[in-house]
């Protein structure tokens, strides 16, 4: 009984590995914030940041990720439940597209005081 109960759990991972897979191979936006993160860790590796400075990148990177993702998943759900077009469901997914923006902003500015010492020292 154990053992199928681990099972079970190993295999939850796997379905969500392949949905994050499956959202970068599937969005555009989700490209653009791999090719972000990619360069945020390059970066804080070349100027080796604190520890501090890794957690506060971690936070926001995975802010943006998450947002993102459900920013797609509320749209993707709205596209079928009303595929035609619908004041209250464009009020929903524009909702869910401003919260992106805010992390994305917010990430954006957490890496600027973060590299900023770093890259005009």
């Amino acid at each position: 009984m154990a053992r199928n109960y681990l099972q079970k759990r190993v295999a939850s991972f796997g379905y969500a590995l392949a949905g994050i897979f499956a959202f970068v191979k599937s969005e555009p936006h989700a490209r653009i914030h791999a090719v972000a993160t990619v360069l945020v860790v390059g970066a804080g590796c070349w100027w080796q940041v604190t520890k501090s400075d890794w957690l506060w990148l971690l936070w926001a990177m995975a802010l943006v990720w998450i947002t993102e993702m459900l920013n797609t998943v509320i749209e993707k759900t709205m596209d079928h439940i009303s595929p035609e077009i619908h004041p209250r469901v464009g009020f929903i997914k524009d909702l869910a597209a401003g919260a992106v923006l805010v992390a994305a902003l917010a990430a954006a500015i957490t890496g600027g005081c973060i590299f900023w010492p770093y890259i005009f020292h």
